[in-house]
């Protein structure tokens, strides 16, 4: 056994039971480190042709070389499959302590293929895995799910399981863990439910061997100095939460409202983090590790849960024009006990919405009716009534009734809370995410917003190609040790190198982790690429293109997606068409796909 690695992955195949351990050389998992990065290289292995719900698509479970030591945030998880919402290879990740587990069972990844012939779970411990029947189980929320297996496996077992949207091949459908954390986006749970697999449960014992513990120990205390140095770590994100987000980026004009009809919302202080921390908070929450402490344990409504989110509050407010923080909180709670993507689902019911404004949906959801929200989460969930339709996610929802043009996405996942007509950077990011349209891959809301670690004009789009690509390479890197992305509001690259290097015992710098960052990248791009997804789905919505903004601080922009994105391939090392050359390729010592 390695520093800082296990060596191995444990693989399992539901349709045969086979169970086994494979190694790791030392050269892939330096290459990609683990996590993300690990988990892309593993699902690529098989090749970009197995569809999403074939028995053969492999769902990875993933932890970095730094899972359960004792460096800030080292608790989480990277579940990697290919998606059956986009049709691309797609990470998500989660907090809570269920990668802690899994790493403590003595494995850097484990990875499922094949269908059960009926319901399943399965428990992973330091001897292996054991597959148990799950009839029992199959049907119920994600609570009962989590509090039955707790109960039958030990109080120290950390459980990642599905809800009815899984089940039911809901393509938002998400992987809850711990109850309230998610590997939310791209629809992994259903994956997961088309293997008739309710559950994985971790329970570990063997503890992660340390290089240099001293070496360790001293760049985690400057960096917890970091941590409360810095405004955001120390103070905004432990005292409101993500939701201090709210107000702010209404303010700035680029909260998005009525399925990015408008740009700011005008009920968005009722659904702020600071009336959310005054009326409904019980106490704030860490996942495994974590210094920050994010988490929100809320009440509302007779109902008690975690969140919501900076993230679910726009999706399930602003974007369904609902300002009643009550309403809010109670389809969140509802999300995670059926396991549902917060994000997909209320940017979903929002172009709805919107399909019933313009006349093409009459019996669809009206903006505002906080009531039929909830009943239309159920609906998703169980894919049955308007949900049958809702459950496939804005794109197809929207193509199927005439209005491609309302769906709000980008390579078939939905856009999250920023308006990127106010946020030239961030659109460029969502354009070119390998996943779809996702916040986190660029995150450039942290120079144009926050300023970390530096401000830079949000309307300009001087040299935000560059600074796309190295965001988008080193949170691929962070992704694969794996981090949570908040503590890059605090900490440059050189300290997750400095931690990795202690670790380890192997000499990373932060130049390396861009390499890596950079590897994972162009990998994931070159699957979907052989798996049809081409150059010509780097772009936007229409509205985000064409429309401008009508009022506030944005008022009469559009992204100029146009004037970046050629200058975002020739500095990715790309062609014209958003291809990797041969020279990248081979550079970055990347496998070759056909297709």
């Amino acid at each position: 056994m390695a520093y800082g690695w296990m060596g191995r992955y444990l693989e399992v195949d539901l349709s045969t039971g086979r169970v086994g351990y494979k190694e790791l050389s030392e050269e892939l998992l330096t290459h990609y480190l683990g996590g993300r990065g690990l988990g892309v290289r593993l699902v690529a292995e098989r090749g970009p042709g197995i569809q999403p719900f074939s028995p053969d698509n492999p769902l990875v479970f993933a932890v970095g070389p730094l899972t359960a030591t004792p460096a800030p945030t080292a608790g989480r998880f990277s579940l990697v499959s290919r998606s059956p919402l986009t049709g691309t290879i797609f990470d998500a990740n989660s907090g809570g302590r269920f990668g802690v587990q899994l790493k403590r069972c003595g494995v850097d990844a484990l990875v499922i293929t094949g269908k059960a012939p009926q319901p399943v779970y399965l428990s992973i411990t330091d001897r292996g895995a054991e597959i148990k029947e799950a009839n029992h189980l199959w049907g119920e929320g994600v609570k009962e799910t989590t509090d039955t297996i707790v109960e039958a496996e030990g109080e120290e077992a950390s459980v990642a399981c599905i809800g009815p949207a899984g089940e039911n091949a809901s393509l938002m459908a998400a992987v809850m863990n711990d109850t309230h954390r998610a590997c939310a986006r791209g629809g992994l749970g259903a994956v997961m439910g088309s293997k008739r697999l309710k559950a994985v449960v971790a329970r570990g014992t063997i503890p992660v061997r340390v290089a240099d513990r001293e070496r360790l120990d001293f760049v985690i205390r400057e960096s917890r100095r970091w941590i409360k140095a810095n405004p955001v770590t120390s103070r905004g994100l432990p005292f409101f939460g993500t939701a201090i987000l709210v107000n702010l980026i209404n303010e700035l004009g680029a909260f998005p409202a009525l399925n990015f009809q408008r740009s700011n919302f005008e009920g968005a202080e009722n659904i702020s983090g600071e009336n959310l921390t005054e009326n409904i908070l019980l106490r704030r929450k860490a996942c495994w590790g974590c210094p920050i402490g994010c988490a929100r344990v809320t009440e509302a409504g007779g109902m008690r849960g975690e969140g919501p989110e900076y993230e679910s509050i726009w999706a399930l407010g602003a974007q369904c024009g609902i300002d009643n923080l009550e309403t809010v909180a109670k389809a969140n709670y509802l999300c995670n006990q059926v396991g549902l993507d917060t994000i997909s689902t209320g940017s979903t019911v929002g172009c709805a919405m919107e399909a019933r404004q313009r006349g093409y949906w009459p019996e669809g959801p009206i903006f505002g009716d906080g009531e039929d929200l909830l009943r239309l989460i159920r609906e998703i969930a169980q894919v049955d009534g308007r949900g049958r339709e809702l459950a496939e996610g804005s794109r197809r929802f929207a193509q199927r009734r005439g209005a491609p043009e309302l769906a709000m996405e980008v390579k078939g996942l939905e856009l999250p809370a920023y308006d990127p007509r106010g946020l030239q950077g961030q659109g460029l990011g969502f354009a070119t995410s390998n996943r779809g349209g996702c916040h986190l891959r660029a995150y450039l809301v942290a120079p144009e917003i926050l300023g970390i670690p530096k401000m830079v004009d949000r309307f300009s789009t001087r040299d935000k190609p560059g600074l796309t690509i190295f965001y988008q390479n080193i949170n691929a890197a962070v992704d694969s040790l794996v981090f949570c992305r908040f503590l890059q509001f605090s900490l440059s690259d050189d300290y997750f190198a400095r931690m990795l290097s202690a670790v380890t015992g192997k000499a990373f710098r932060s130049q390396d982790l861009h390499l890596v960052g950079e590897r994972v990248w162009n990998l994931e791009r070159s699957f979907n690429l052989a798996c049809g997804i081409s150059g010509e789905e780097d772009t936007l919505p229409r509205r985000l293109l064409e429309e401008e903004v009508k009022e506030g601080p944005a008022r009469g922009r559009v992204v100029y997606l146009e004037k970046m994105l050629p200058l975002y391939y020739r500095a990715r090392g790309w062609s014209l068409e958003g291809v990797p050359t041969k020279e990248k390729v081979k550079d970055l010592n990347l496998p070759t796909f056909k297709g």
